[in-house]
């Protein structure tokens, strides 16, 4: 690590944000600087306002009803595994063995942790890394947020939310989600409750942010969204204000009111809540290797340049879902000498044209099963109409049964489950196509963040089990109300309340007093009010990130950055090398950002990203020259070679490349 060697002085690293990702980054520092040969003073600085170690979303205090999407043994925060020394930087446990270590209430493998019990497990992270620093290596942590950063000679200048003011020399920025302000049918509503003192519009939020004691009991709640953050405010107002679940003979979960709760009345464009996860059967360090649906695939014959994901990348995805789908029950009913034969004769050379995997499947005597048909399992009720909500509501919980039927066969044994997966297993394929311009604007805009995001969000990114047997107990009960497929919500001049109601739904009109936006707010730099943000906008620190030129451009809304390290590209076109941005704000420019853990053991985009910044930060000696152009000879990405384009007018944080 030459840069440390030749280095004087102290060099000094603030990491703005310490949820998962600025947490991976201060890890990997720790693990190069345990390995750095040299005496050159370090200082890291972790910056979160929240709780720092675990930021805001998975600070430890929040209350436990608020759960993982992702079984625990299934994550860590740690690059590497036990070696049998000290818990340290690059050697530790996955958040499934630590919870099993100091749990002794530990419900068993493949269970969903608490974000809160996540969040104890990242402080502990922080810890262990802090405790294997060399001497000459300090780690200070700000329960404080950055309000401005300015260049400073060859480094820059933090103002803190206190007044002080901190100079260092790198800025690494993982600054999580944004809580923008409501803008159009959020902000009508919003206007409307402002005028009447008895209503209440909550905005989108974490859950555990929201002011939801404030919501009185019996009262109506209309819930917009059906998504991870509804099963969140579900929870908050049944569990959270003491009612209670338990089995009946059956097994089925019934429902005990407290008599506490408000009437939860939800709906969503799908009407549909989010299916439940399938039930854990696979290795956390055995990752799926895709048959079909390969990056060498679809690029074959290609010139290169964007592609359109319908026509290009779709396809293979699809062919390999039915693979999985169809091999899956081909397993079952002959045997995994007939699911292997099946699979190996769609493994067609390469070049070879797409494969008619349900062809080859009648063949092994699986025609009956039905085709896989992603619109219809994302959207079941479209082109629905129904006399009455009851209708609807015996469809819904029929459904819903259905849903838990299949995930009890798990993501191994369930033919739909086993597909869906597919869907979370190769996101680091759809990345190669998506990242930097991947596809052609239109594409990106409409195929891809209109069509495929929303439904792979649905279909791929559900709760545990539990939940939704919770919503059929609640429905049971009286306590939760899903209007319908397509719901609306809106204010109601002549009675002074809102209204929501499924157009697809007969007599499904609710009035509420209460609407509370339960949908995760899209990332985009242009929208996030916070005070760092809009300064880095207005200096041209961080510009938007636009997909193509012309008429055909697209403004994502992502902080545009060069490919790693990730350095943010100014209004002038240049890449400011002292600087990194990672996580969330990139979102659009770069794909499934949210992403907040690695697989025990497998250095996965997540660690990588992590690492690369460290080492950039550690070893270029002292911060470049402010505003630098970014050089192809820097490792980067493919796309980052593509010429940047000129900054287009408009907004403060509008960058083209």
């Amino acid at each position: 690590m030459r840069g440390l060697l030749d280095a004087v002085g102290v060099h000094r690293i603030a990491v703005v944000g310490s949820g998962p990702r600025g947490l991976s980054v201060v890890e990997r520092l720790a693990a190069r600087l345990a390995k750095a040969v040299g005496d050159r003073p370090v200082e890291i600085y972790l910056i979160d306002p929240a709780e720092v170690g675990c930021g805001r979303i998975w600070r430890s205090d929040q209350p436990e009803w608020f759960m993982m999407n992702t079984v625990a043994d299934e994550i860590s925060a740690f690059s590497g595994v036990p070696d049998g020394g000290p818990h340290r930087a690059g050697a530790g446990p996955s958040f499934g063995e630590w919870w099993r270590a100091t749990d002794p209430d530990h419900p068993g493998p493949n269970s969903y942790a608490p974000r809160a019990v996540y969040g104890r497990y990242m402080r502990y992270v922080l810890s262990a890394a802090r405790a294997a620093l060399p001497a000459r290596v300090r780690l200070h942590e700000l329960r404080l947020s950055v309000e401005d950063l300015t260049r400073a000679g060859d480094g820059y200048r933090l103002r803190l939310s206190d007044g002080s003011r901190l100079s260092v020399d790198k800025v690494v920025l993982t600054t999580g989600h944004a809580r923008p302000e409501p803008s159009g049918e959020q902000r009508d509503l919003a206007d409307f409750a402002a005028t009447r003192s008895q209503l209440r519009y909550i905005r989108g939020d974490s859950a555990a942010d929201m002011p939801l004691s404030g919501i009185p009991a019996g009262t109506e709640v209309g819930i917009m969204g059906l998504g991870l953050a509804f099963y969140d405010v579900m929870a908050a107002l049944t569990i959270g204000r003491g009612g209670s679940f338990k089995e009946d003979d059956d097994g089925r979960l019934i429902y005990l009111p407290s008599g506490d709760e408000p009437v939860l009345v939800a709906g969503s464009r799908s009407g549909m809540p989010l299916p439940a996860r399938g039930r854990n059967q696979k290795s956390a360090t055995n990752p799926y290797r895709p048959v079909l649906f390969t990056v060498e695939r679809i690029r074959h014959g290609q010139e290169g340049g964007p592609v359109d994901f319908r026509s290009d990348v779709m396809p293979w995805l699809r062919a390999e879902m039915s693979l999985v789908y169809y091999a899956t029950e081909i397993r079952r009913r002959s045997g995994a000498a007939a699911a292997g034969a099946f699979t190996a004769e769609l493994a067609v050379p390469m070049g070879a044209a797409l494969p008619d995997v349900a062809g080859v499947a009648a063949r092994y005597g699986v025609d009956d099963l039905p085709p896989l048909d992603l619109d219809r399992l994302a959207r079941p009720f479209a082109d629905r109409a129904y006399p009455d909500h009851a209708a609807f509501q015996r469809e819904l919980v029929a459904l819903l049964r259905g849903d838990l039927d299949e995930a009890a066969r798990g993501n191994v044994d369930s033919p739909l489950k086993a597909a869906l997966d597919v869907l979370r297993d190769t996101r680091w394929v759809i990345r190669a196509f998506v990242d930097y311009s991947g596809l052609n604007p239109r594409s990106h805009r409409e195929d891809f963040l209109g069509w495929y995001v929303p439904r792979s969000a649905f279909l791929a990114a559900g709760p545990p089990a539990v939940r939704l047997q919770q919503i059929i107990a609640l429905i049971a009960a009286g306590v939760l109300r899903i209007v319908g497929p397509d719901a609306r919500f809106a204010p109601d001049p002549v009675t002074g309340r809102f209204v929501t109601h499924s157009p697809q739904v007969h007599g499904s009109r609710v009035a509420v007093d209460t609407v509370l936006d339960a949908r995760i707010p899209t990332p985009d730099v242009r929208q996030d009010p916070s005070a760092l943000t809009r300064r880095l906008c207005e200096q041209g620190i961080w510009t938007s990130y636009v997909n193509g030129s012309g008429g055909e451009s697209f403004d994502t809304g992502g902080v545009a950055v060069t490919g790693s390290p990730y350095h943010p590209i100014g209004g002038d076109g240049r890449a400011d090398t002292g600087l990194y941005v990672l996580g969330i704000p990139t979102e659009h420019t770069r794909w499934f950002m949210q992403a907040g853990s690695s697989r025990p053991g497998i250095w996965s985009d997540f660690v990588y990203d992590a690492d690369a910044i460290a080492d950039h930060a550690l070893t270029r000696g002292g911060a470049p020259a402010a505003g630098s152009p970014w050089e192809p000879g820097e490792p980067v990405a493919l796309p980052e070679l593509r010429a940047i384009a000129a900054a287009l007018p408009g907004s403060p944080c509008v960058h083209g490349m």
